[in-house]
């Protein structure tokens, strides 16, 4: 068999199951096939005399375009052309710093078509991290903006340089491609060749270099249909910035493998208000974001906007359940929960018709055998999560591109370790509990910051929480929360007291927030939160006894102390 005929037929096994977990599909096997290319094999196949919309980008200023997949078949044909015209070939690096702008589709298109290695880019990204990625990916060619040329001047490599909207001197125009042949310049690529390098955000140290290859993402994204629930003519919205793995997972590869239809929304600013609108205004059937933006849309109230959503899921980070509950009670709608990595497709998730249980992110996913190690090696029910290697998923990896040390510490006794520990219970679900750099002990129990911050923002005045260990002589260290306050709360010692009560009144007495800070939490460019800084400027602080303006300790209230809390706080 085939590339083409055996993808195809993955593929339609998975939209058979589609919404039907009882008839998953199998284990979503990939055969041995030497070659593969998913724009030429998979995508220009579907596309050909296709012209239902297969991309559709809109803003809060009125622009709103849309490309078929026969239109977008052709226009990657062009800019393949058009890359090959400049000396981009097989095997060459492209960085691709571009918004959501059609451009972006149709060069991701492109690159897959000529053979080359994309390295998609998010625009926030500034002069250190431009010389980093360049260096590292040995970048051949450069597709952005032409806003976005001054940050590479004076920036050695990629003496390619082609400019979207004008071309500063030293760079080629991007829209010159429309110039180019419509013939298909791409040539045959092995399966295992390299296709994405994908930079970490690092939340703990320098990004990692993820290497995919024309089969990790492309084949391995049927996990991704099967968990969103995607069908041909859906319109699915996911709001992630380009340059970021879920870009590709939501808005590229998994949408296009159901026929369905992306909708991409560009904004300057985020609005709660006004992404509801184009949810309603735009007919969207499936839609995924990350925790954040859940938490800013249950502020308004929901039930206000007749959405036509079928399936909503959440992603990034664990989803917390009061952010589920306001969801069901105002649209009817679960949100589910879903688990994967830059690494790796979506691997544990909540497909459509499964029952969900408060808290779990779900069972692993089609393709995935997942086994829980203890630090010991042991295999229990509670553990790091691991991919069994016997059973390789067809979505891993195929290493750390520069980083064979890396690469070896994370395959490393037959099994793939994400780095993430989770629980399992008697039904086989699976609950998250934290990074392994994140879980920490407190009076020799182990803490698990994830649970104590669902608990947090469940309180009326919190908007988002992080919970670090703060250093204690007493007890090694004792759960700190930092906290944002939602828009218009004090932050002072009555909304403190309120809000150690509140925990303390749902958890443990050994593993209670102890102390508690207003204050902005650090985060990466793609919006996670780096916990690690937190940590160490606790670390320096308590060393210094200083302690912040707007901090508080559980022991300044006397009236919250209860039997068997123990010690100080």
């Amino acid at each position: 068999m085939n590339g083409s005929d055996a993808f195809i037929s993955l593929r339609d096994q998975t939209l058979a199951c589609t919404g039907e977990p009882g008839r998953a599909p199998g284990a979503l096997t990939w055969p041995p096939v030497a070659q593969f290319n998913w724009a030429r094999d998979y995508f220009d196949r579907i596309a050909a005399g296709n012209d239902r919309p297969a991309l559709r980008v809109v803003d809060d200023a009125g622009y709103d375009q849309i490309r078929t997949y026969r239109q977008l078949s052709e226009r990657s044909c062009q800019v393949a052309n058009f890359l090959a015209a400049h000396g981009v070939g097989r095997g060459d690096s492209v960085l691709i710093m571009l918004g959501n702008v059609i451009p972006l589709w149709e060069t991701m298109l492109a690159t897959i078509r000529l053979g080359a290695v994309m390295i998609p880019a998010t625009t926030l990204l500034q002069r250190d991290d431009l010389i980093d990625r360049l260096g590292r990916g040995q970048v051949k060619a450069i597709v952005t903006d032409a806003a976005f040329a001054p940050r590479f001047d004076g920036l050695a490599g990629a003496p390619v340089r082609i400019a979207v909207g004008g071309a500063p001197a030293g760079w080629a125009a991007f829209e010159d491609s429309v110039l180019a042949a419509t013939t298909d310049v791409g040539v045959p690529t092995a399966a295992d060749d390299l296709l994405l390098l994908y930079f970490t955000s690092g939340t703990t140290a320098r990004p990692k270099l993820v290497a995919h290859t024309h089969v990790s993402y492309p084949v391995g994204h049927l996990s991704t249909v099967y968990w969103i629930g995607l069908r041909p003519g859906d319109v699915h919205l996911n709001l992630s910035s380009p340059g970021w793995a879920k870009h590709a997972w939501s808005c590229f590869f998994a949408p296009w493998n159901a026929e369905a239809t992306v909708l991409a929304y560009q904004y300057d600013r985020f609005s709660a208000r006004a992404l509801l609108d184009q949810l309603v205004r735009c007919k969207v059937t499936t839609f995924c974001a990350p925790p954040t933006v859940w938490r800013m849309l249950i502020q308004e109230e929901l039930g206000r906007w007749p959405v036509t959503l079928r399936e909503v899921v959440g992603a990034g980070e664990p989803l917390n359940p009061e952010v589920i509950d306001q969801v069901r009670s105002a649209w009817g709608l679960t949100i589910r929960d879903g688990f994967g990595q830059t690494e790796t497709t979506a691997q544990i998730g909540n497909p459509p018709g499964m029952p969900v249980k408060a808290g779990s992110m779900g069972r692993p996913l089609p393709g995935y055998t997942v086994a829980l190690v203890s630090p010991d090696g042991q295999l229990g029910e509670e553990g790091e999560i691991c991919l069994d290697l016997s059973r390789r998923p067809t979505g891993l990896m195929r290493a750390y591109l520069d980083d064979p040390d890396k690469t070896a510490e994370v395959m490393r006794d037959g099994y793939y370790h994400t780095g993430d520990v989770a629980s399992r219970d008697a039904d086989g679900y699976l609950t998250y509990v934290g990074r392994m750099d994140d879980v920490f002990k407190s009076s020799d129990y182990r803490i698990s910051p994830f649970e104590l911050e669902s608990i947090l923002i469940e309180h009326d005045a919190v908007a988002e929480a992080a919970v670090v260990p703060s250093p204690d002589p007493m007890r090694l260290s004792v759960p700190k929360a930092f906290i944002v306050l939602r828009v218009g709360v004090t932050p002072d010692a009555k909304t403190a007291r309120s809000i150690f009560a509140h925990v303390q009144a749902r958890v443990s007495p050994y593993k209670r927030v102890r102390r508690l800070e207003f204050a902005d939490l650090p985060k990466t460019i793609s919006g996670k939160i780096r916990r690690v800084d937190l940590r160490k400027a606790e670390v320096g602080r308590i060393e210094s006894r200083e302690r912040g303006p707007l901090e508080f300790w559980e022991q300044d209230f006397p009236e919250l102390r209860s039997p068997g809390a123990g010690g100080q706080g």
